[in-house]
């Protein structure tokens, strides 16, 4: 059996409505894993490409890795309403355009956002139809493992991230769905079942109904 949804790639139907995830979780919960087989298994996901004023690095495409843009327009943005959520980052802002995600929801896509619970907050109240899953870790212990396996920081650096581990994790209760990734084949297939069970809801097939009356 293939693991997770990746059998749905051969007969999958499109909805006629898509949808925006909000996706979040500490550091070292996988979720960069548990997202990477959700979009290689389920059709019609994208991430949501951020808009920013910093500057494009080596190797980085303009619409793919990020929209550039400058202070300016980013600020028009803001007061115009263009951004579902946005934040400051040393000194440079991020930001998650609105008209792409309403484009392609209207057009049967959905759009992944992977954001923290500040920024999930903001898009509650920008767009109340989206639908948010947290990654819990089974414990705080288990991140600092996960972290200390990655051999990619030192102890300031882990501390500190568990300890914003700690913080997020108090706001799990905000989201609809939870993903306990203790077992990181089930994580897989609970993840991927939030997706296409929210993909194949009523309001998202009104074709299937209309077709169903006939």
């Amino acid at each position: 059996m293939k693991r997770g949804f990746e059998a749905l790639k051969a007969r999958w139907t499109p909805p006629d409505l898509g949808a925006l995830f909000v996706v979040s979780g500490p550091s070292g919960t996988g979720k960069t894993t548990l997202l990477q087989e959700a979009f290689r298994s389920i059709p019609g996901l994208e991430f949501s490409v951020s808009a920013t004023t910093r500057a494009a690095r080596a190797g980085e495409r303009d619409g793919v890795d990020y929209h550039y843009v400058d202070h300016e327009a980013f600020r028009k943005m803001l007061a115009t309403g263009a951004l579902l959520e946005h934040a400051e980052v040393y000194g440079n802002f991020y930001g998650s355009p609105r008209a792409p995600v309403e484009r392609a929801v209207a057009e049967g896509r959905s759009m992944v956002l992977d954001i923290d619970v500040q920024g999930a907050r903001q898009v509650r109240v920008a767009y109340p139809e989206a639908v948010s899953v947290f990654i819990l870790p089974p414990s705080l212990a288990a991140i600092e493992q996960r972290l200390r396996a990655r051999g990619l920081d030192d102890d300031a650096i882990i501390a500190r991230r568990i300890r914003e581990a700690d913080e997020q994790l108090a706001a799990a209760g905000e989201y609809d769905y939870l993903i306990m990734n203790d077992d990181l084949a089930s994580a897989h297939t609970q993840f991927q079942s939030v997706f296409v069970a929210e993909l194949l809801r009523r309001n998202r097939r009104e074709s299937w109904v209309l077709a169903s009356r006939r």
